[in-house]
This record gives structure tokens, C-alpha cells and sequence, in this order.
């Protein structure tokens, strides 16, 4: 459940999200993208009040996400399951995004498996498929929910190689996750949620740092 929270993004700012499980974390991402509708409150991209504005829509003005469970069309390539969202979530004609999906898959790591099939690749590669849909409908704003989780440690290493990639184009990015090295290794701000509500936020070592959130959300005292 979310109550009374309020929490901004600035274009180019990569904001790291976390919390204790249960805290809001994911209710609020679904808030933002249209899959869950809030009963008080807007929801503002781009200095718009997108708060009534279909999912869809969203995704077309440069809303994208991945999600916790990768669940790629098994049955579709690799390419093909990119080509999906870049027709669907731009709304552009197939060929004509032929070479944006090629793009996608250089930045993730995924040339080389263009043509495999998306049920027979690993977990890591799922996950960098996942990221290559969501990047394929052109977000200005990129969500990711823990897309480092269930990884290994080298695995996450990997992922964070891509994330840093995408850094460098400009997207923002929202990014929850469990895995807090990882975060302090990508992002400019934390924030912190409890119960649907902000914690508290600012710069990321601090943040973890602070009794605060040990308390909440580590379950241990200041480092």
C-alpha cells in the first residue's frame, strides 16, 4: 500500500529505491506505470498529469520497465522478442526498427543470441532481455524492479556493466532493488520506503549508513 508519498526524478538522474519487503516498492512502480490506479494523488512525467492517461499511452510517452520474474515469448527469438516491445511500445512499423533493436542488443550484451530462443537462455540472460524490451520502447524514464535478484555475484558484476551503458545514453532511471552494492554502484540518490511511505532520502553511502535505516531496513546498527 502506498500513503502519502511523494518522491521526483530528474532527467538524467539514475535514483536507487529500497525497503524492507512489503514497503510499497513495486505498488508504487505499478502506480506509475497505469497497472494500479491510486485512489488520491497524480502521477506527473514531464511536467504532464499523466494520473488518468492509459498504460499503453504511458509506455508511448517513455515510460519503461522491467519486471522481478522475467517472462520472455519463450517461443520467439531473442530479436523477435525485442521487436515486440520496439513495434508495440513505439508504435513503429517492423522494419523500420530493425536497426534500434540491433542497437539494444549491442548495448545488453545480447548480439551474439539474437537468434536463439528465449525459453533456452539463462537466467542472467533473461533478465538482459528483460532490460532490452523494456529499452526497446525508447523510455525516457527506465523503471527496473530488482532486476539484479536471484544473480550471482559475478552475474550481477556483468549486469551492472550493461546498466552502466545505459548511463551513458541519457535515460533515467528508477531502480528498485535488494542488492545494495549494487545500487551504490549505478545511482546518485537513495530513497527509502516503509510502510508506503518515504523514509528517507539522499546521497547513497549516507543513506545506508544512517541508524535510520539500518533499523528499518538492514536490521543492524551504523556501519
Amino acid at each position: 500500500m502506498i500513503d502519502d508519498l511523494s518522491i521526483s526524478v530528474a532527467e538524467g538522474e539514475a535514483l536507487g529505491i529500497v525497503g524492507p519487503n512489503g514497503a510499497g516498492k513495486t505498488t508504487w512502480f505499478n502506480l506509475i506505470t497505469g497497472a494500479y490506479h491510486q485512489d488520491a494523488g497524480k502521477v506527473i512525467f514531464g511536467g504532464t498529469d499523466i494520473t488518468h492517461m492509459p498504460r499503453h499511452e504511458r509506455c508511448r510517452a517513455g515510460i519503461g520497465r522491467t519486471f522481478q520474474i522475467p517472462k520472455p515469448f519463450s517461443g520467439m527469438t531473442v530479436f523477435e522478442n525485442v521487436l515486440v516491445g520496439a513495434t508495440h511500445g513505439r508504435n513503429m512499423k517492423e522494419r523500420a526498427s530493425y536497426e534500434h533493436c540491433v542497437d539494444i542488443l549491442d548495448i545488453t550484451g545480447l548480439t551474439k543470441k539474437a537468434n536463439v530462443l528465449a525459453g533456452s537462455l539463462t537466467l542472467l540472460d533473461r533478465k538482459r532481455l528483460e532490460l532490452s524490451r523494456a529499452l526497446a520502447t525508447d523510455p525516457k524514464i527506465l523503471l527496473l524492479d530488482e532486476i539484479a535478484g536471484g544473480l550471482t555475484e559475478a552475474e550481477v558484476e556483468d549486469l551492472l556493466e550493461e546498466i552502466r551503458k545505459l548511463r551513458q545514453t541519457g535515460v533515467t532511471i528508477v531502480w528498485i532493488e535488494h542488492i545494495v552494492h549494487a545500487l551504490l554502484a549505478i545511482v546518485d540518490r537513495i530513497t527509502v520506503i516503509q510502510f508506503g511511505r518515504k523514509l528517507c532520502e539522499g546521497d547513497p553511502h549516507e543513506v545506508m549508513n544512517s541508524a535510520e535505516v539500518q533499523a528499518c531496513y538492514m536490521g543492524g546498527t551504523p556501519a
